[in-house]
């Protein structure tokens, strides 16, 4: 009769939640047993685990082996725990001292061969176990991305007998060592012509972390401007890129390692479901927000998405998170993304052009504009037009945009000073921190609220004006809120304004 206790991590949403992995081995006749609410996965580790035990020419015990993975009430999938249970299996066998199993977390799937594979959700796995003050091992394709976790040991093992050997103090098992960012050059803003109302309030939305809407004809650059929005962003802190990196390792997607430092850019095609933005499943994985974390989410031809799957942005707009409830699961992802988004001006796309070559008249655009609901517009801050340019703004000869650099500069700085003043971008500011930080003479008091009135604008458009007026005047180098900045903010509440001719 023996006992072992292993230690491993779940994979939670893009939490690594601790398991117990409890090996009890009693004589009697030969089977084994897996307990605590296994998946298919999990109950066929007895055969993946026996095979790989004796090509590594270790003995399999004979007797009724009890597999307990606790907590018994979290559901267990994959085969991340099979390394583990291997390790039981030999230590209560007496093949293994238990004690060299203390202070160790392992993390894989084993092969028939005993070679150890990896596994969705490394870097979580890592994160958890540096809290926890616990060694990690992993599979050697997993090293890379456990390694970024700075404040944990992670070594990796190519195989379960080099496990045993290194358990055994007979060798020493290689520390992982994390990959080196190579971020690629990201757009240059210097290659959008003209534009320069869009260029601005690319500006402040990085400045402020401001959601974006572009209005439209086809080809006029709204897509080019989005793009570049990531290179005019502050660069994300430690913290930030950790965070942003696990939720791509636990999303099953995989994680690009050598830009793992720079913010992410989501574009999903318009046909994208509800649940593919949002994420969900049975097994509950992150959505398009959650993978667009400290980054842009950019969701062209706006009306054209299902009002369902537009719908529900509205709370993570809000909230920076998203809550995946399933009979079984409740999970929750951090999903705090900027959203540019875009669309045309009518059906046809030409409402408004010079040429007149849009044939829509006032309600097919007001049917084309009510695609999106109000509360959605109200909770994107700048509505910008953006129109067709004369063919000689695109000359080779025609002279080029400012530099990402040159914008990103400013931007830095306003976002350096909003931070120090609040803790926060002024777009996060909740309702107490923008009253506090967003005061108006009493002229310009009497200036928002007739605007307010006949726009017919909503509690949140008024709190959204006045932050992005204080964004405004970060950039201006500005203590207060001025006039200009005032009535520039308002100017950007485009799709409040009455008649469906007057917002094409």
């Amino acid at each position: 009769m023996g006992l072992a206790i292993v230690h491993s991590r779940a994979r939670v949403g893009v939490r690594a939640p601790e398991v117990r992995v409890e090996v009890h081995l009693a004589g009697g006749l030969p089977a084994m047993h897996i307990v605590g609410l296994p998946e298919a996965a999990v109950r066929e580790a007895k055969d993946r685990v026996r095979a790989a035990i004796q090509c590594a020419q270790l003995d399999f015990p004979n007797g009724r082996i009890t597999v307990n993975l606790a907590p018994a009430d979290l559901p267990k999938d994959g085969g991340r725990y099979d390394l583990a249970i291997a390790l039981g299996i030999l230590a209560a066998s007496g093949q293994l001292a238990t004690e060299a199993l203390a202070g160790w977390e392992f993390v894989g799937e084993l092969a028939l061969t005993g070679e150890i594979r990896g596994v969705d959700g490394a870097l979580a796995a890592a994160l958890a176990a540096g809290a926890a003050g616990h060694r990690l091992l992993v599979a050697p394709g997993d090293g890379a991305e456990a390694a970024l976790a700075t404040d944990v040991d992670v070594r990796i093992a190519r195989t379960l007998l080099e496990v045993c050997a290194a358990l055994d103090g007979r060798r020493q098992l290689p520390r992982a060592e994390p990959a080196a960012a190579q971020p690629g050059p990201s757009p240059d803003l210097a290659d959008v012509r003209g534009q320069a109302h869009a260029r601005r309030a690319l500006e402040i939305a990085a400045a402020g972390c401001h959601h974006l809407l572009f209005v439209g004809p086809p080809g006029s650059g709204k897509t080019l401007l989005a793009s570049r929005l990531c290179g005019i962003l502050p660069e994300p802190t430690d913290a930030e890129a950790l965070e942003a990196a696990a939720i791509a390792s636990a999303s099953g997607r995989g994680l690009d390692l050598a830009r793992w430092r720079q913010r992410p850019f989501r574009a999903p095609h318009h046909t994208a479901s509800a649940v593919a933005l949002v994420g969900g499943g049975a097994d509950p994985r992150p959505g398009e927000i959650s993978l667009a974390h400290h980054g842009v989410l950019f969701l062209d031809e706006l009306p054209e998405w299902s009002r369902h799957a537009l719908e529900v942005l509205r709370e993570p707009l809000e909230s920076g998170s998203v809550s995946i409830s399933r009979a079984a699961r409740h999970c929750d992802f951090p999903a705090r993304f900027q959203l540019v988004a875009a669309m045309n001006p009518c059906p046809c796309g030409w409402a408004g052009d010079p040429s007149g070559r849009c044939l829509c008249n006032d309600e097919m655009i007001r049917r084309y504009r009510h695609r999106l609901s109000g509360p959605l517009l109200d909770r994107i801050d700048l509505h910008v037009e953006v129109p067709r340019l004369p063919p000689t703004a695109l000359r080779p000869e025609a002279p080029g945009g400012e530099a990402s650099e040159r914008v990103r500069e400013r931007v830095v700085a306003a976002r350096a000073v909003q931070l120090a003043r609040a803790g926060a971008a002024n777009a996060h500011l909740d309702q107490g921190q923008t009253q506090a930080h967003c005061r108006l003479a009493p002229r310009d008091t009497a200036l928002l609220e007739r605007a307010v009135d006949s726009l017919q604008l909503s509690a949140r458009s008024l709190h959204r004006i006045l932050r992005v007026a204080r964004t405004i005047a970060d950039l201006a180098d500005s203590a207060g809120i001025e006039t200009p900045h005032l009535t520039e903010a308002i100017g950007y509440r485009r799709l409040d304004r009455g008649s469906a001719r007057e917002v094409a």
